[in-house]
């Protein structure tokens, strides 16, 4: 050994110490200063490399990390720490990557559950599932309740498909009952969810306050637990209740961007077209660039959504192609609904034929068989308001065999007796029932199309279609007395004998009222007048319950004739207007009170004579020479305005 490897090693040996002491304290800028000595010596040290990597992850400094990694050609060794800079700068694809490439015969525990959680960054859920469950099965440390939460948070994700079952998971802690209020969320059940968010939120502050948080550390946890309970009553229709949730955690200003995006776009989604300028402004805080990574794909893409929707509420037609056609782009699967919105902005500004033109495009070419059907109900809609009815007709009939569906089928009906052309409606209805009866079509759901289709045909004369319409509904209410009634009506038509034959199987006259059902009814309070009535129930009142009951006869006297006037004739048909009140009868002429014969007619100040002249009422005044404009004419001074001569003056009194 040299002379100088002593001095070397001593330097060495202290400035690993120097890292160890650092470390243990967290002083991790320190720690890289300790490691920069030693690399100073000796550059190669595995350890020392090491060392530096784990103190720029500990301050946050990823990307120069990553860089240090690759210039020092350390991937082979630091698989762990190369994937964890790559996912916490965003890059799950290359984390993951990272991990799968290093072709390892067993991950070990580290970069299996680093793994699982770039899966759940990617939105794998179905394999971070599974891999989540046979982590906690084959792991026994302090972190339990740790991944049974985030085995509930995947869980929370699988619950959108309704098709997948989810297993039961213990909610023990506060996160846990919070995911667990969010699988019950996004399973339509937020009345429950809404419960158990409550207890989440209870938990929060009983946890922390034993943990010894402070209150801002508190608030800033229930917020997120607010903002959930706010979303489950925005989906209940509590909608003020949710804003008032929504206004306050975003008053508190929360850290995380996520949170803030997601409380702005649930209140621009319940301002609608009301408010635009503060949802302008929400709008922006959901779509900042902090929320980007923070937030998942299916939130980003509603919140895209409502950005669209709020440039068309605010009337910006260039904003509206502009946004809807990078939405489109972004998410393909929402070219329909970006479609829609365009096809109502140009609808908005008058463009109603290339709005038509657009819509029928996407109907031609798109292989999705539901979205054309709904576009074509978009176009129909368009012409309706333009008033193009036979338009609309047509576009209903290009429906195919859709047509026939309950309610196209009643929107056709409405539209033909619009045009007057009742035929074309009855023709329609019988298609229809020969399309049921043929392609033996479950009617679970077409009980009011044959009942609508059969009082049509009823009504129209085509007892037979109708007869054919009512034994459908009949199958579907065999019970129904009034549909067996209506078919025995309409046999009776066409067939009298099996007219004859199914009346049999209507009840009796006989069973369809009893004694009992007809004393109940003379007994009710609604049978007699309202005095009766209160008679009756104060003599059941008075009456002891041992007085006995005294049988009253009954008063059989006869109904006296009514008396014919003396001059009654016979063969003279009577006044038809003999049962109107005197004033309500046409020859009736009220009298003039005499009261106010002497009343000056006119304005304030004018004589009498120019009353006369502007009195209406005397037939004088409505000749041929009457103007028909009246002029205005300088009114005579009346007394009021004349001079008094020699008038006393009243002595003012002093006031006080």
């Amino acid at each position: 050994m040299s002379k100088d490897a002593n001095p070397k090693e001593a330097v060495i040996k202290a400035a690993y110490a120097d890292v160890n002491k650092f470390g243990q304290n967290g002083e991790f800028d320190k720690a890289m200063k300790a490691v920069n000595r030693i690399l100073g010596v000796t550059p190669d040290d595995q350890t020392a490399l090491h060392c530096k990597v784990i103190c720029l992850i500990q301050v946050s400094k990823f990307e120069e990390a990553l860089k240090f990694i690759d210039k020092n050609k350390l991937s082979s060794n630091l698989i762990f720490e190369k994937a964890y800079c790559e996912y916490r700068l965003n890059k799950p694809e290359n984390a993951l990557k990272t991990i799968d490439e290093a072709r390892l015969p067993s991950l070990p525990p580290n970069l299996k559950e680093l793994r699982t959680q770039v899966l759940y960054r990617l939105e794998r859920f179905d394999e971070c599932f599974e891999s989540y469950k046979e982590i906690i099965k084959n792991t026994n440390d302090d972190y339990e309740d740790e991944r049974r939460t985030n085995l509930s948070a995947v869980a929370a994700n699988l619950a959108l498909d309704e098709s997948k079952d989810i297993p039961d998971i213990p909610e023990e802690t506060y996160e846990q009952n919070f995911n667990g209020s969010c699988i019950l969320s996004n399973r339509q059940k937020f009345a429950e969810a809404e419960k158990k968010l409550r207890l989440s939120e209870k938990l929060c502050r009983e946890t922390l306050e034993e943990d010894g948080a402070s209150e801002e550390e508190i608030r800033e946890e229930l917020d997120v637990i607010r903002v959930q309970i706010g979303y489950c009553m925005q989906m209940q229709g509590k909608t003020k209740e949710a804003a008032s949730i929504y206004a306050e955690v975003l008053k508190n200003k929360p850290k995380d961007p996520a949170l803030v995006a997601v409380a702005s776009n649930n209140s621009v989604a319940i301002n609608k077209d009301q408010h635009v300028f503060d949802s302008k402004k929400k709008i922006r805080l959901a779509l900042a660039d902090a929320c980007e990574h923070k937030l998942t794909s299916r939130q980003k893409k509603a919140i895209a959504l409502n950005n669209c929707l709020l440039a068309l509420f605010t009337n910006s037609g260039d904003q509206v192609q502009q946004f809807c056609t990078k939405l489109a782009s972004q998410y393909p699967d929402l070219t329909f609904q970006t479609l829609l919105i365009k096809a109502t902005q140009m609808a908005k500004d008058k463009k109603h034929r290339e709005a038509v033109d657009l819509l029928q495009k996407h109907a031609s070419n798109t292989k999705d068989v539901n979205e054309a059907f709904a576009t074509k109900f978009a176009i129909i809609q368009l012409m309706l308001t333009q008033g193009d009815r036979k338009g609309a007709v047509d576009v209903f009939l290009s429906l195919g065999e859709s047509k026939y569906k309950p309610g196209v089928v009643s929107a056709l009906v409405t539209l033909y007796l619009g045009l007057n052309n009742k035929p074309a409606a009855s023709e329609l209805l019988k298609s229809a029932v020969d399309w049921y009866k043929k392609n033996n079509v479950s009617s679970a759901d077409l009980s009011d199309m044959w009942r609508q289709a059969a009082e049509f045909h009823l009504r129209g004369g085509a007892t037979e279609t109708a007869a054919s319409s009512l034994e459908e509904l009949l199958k579907l209410k065999p019970n129904d007395m009034k549909v067996l009634a209506q078919l025995v009506i309409a046999y009776a038509q066409f067939n009298p004998k099996k007219a004859l034959e199914v009346s049999k199987k209507l009840p009796k006259l006989e069973t369809l009222t009893t004694t009992s059902e007809i004393d109940a009814l003379e007994a009710a309070n609604w049978v007699m007048s309202t005095k009766a009535a209160k008679k009756s129930a104060n003599a059941k009142i008075e009456m002891s319950p041992g007085t006995p009951v005294v049988e009253r006869k009954k008063n059989n006297k006869r109904k006296r004739k009514g008396k014919l006037p003396k001059n009654y004739n016979a063969e003279v048909a009577p006044d038809p207007e003999r049962w109107l009140p005197k004033y309500e009868r046409t020859g009736y002429r009220k009298k003039r009170d005499r009261r106010t014969k002497e009343v000056i007619k006119g304005s304030q100040g004018m004589s009498s004579q120019a009353a006369d002249q502007y009195d209406m009422s005397n037939r004088a005044n409505l000749g041929k020479n009457s103007p028909a404009t009246p002029v205005y004419q300088e009114p005579t001074p009346g007394p009021r305005q004349q001079h008094r001569k020699g008038g006393h003056k009243k002595k003012k009194g002093n006031r006080f």
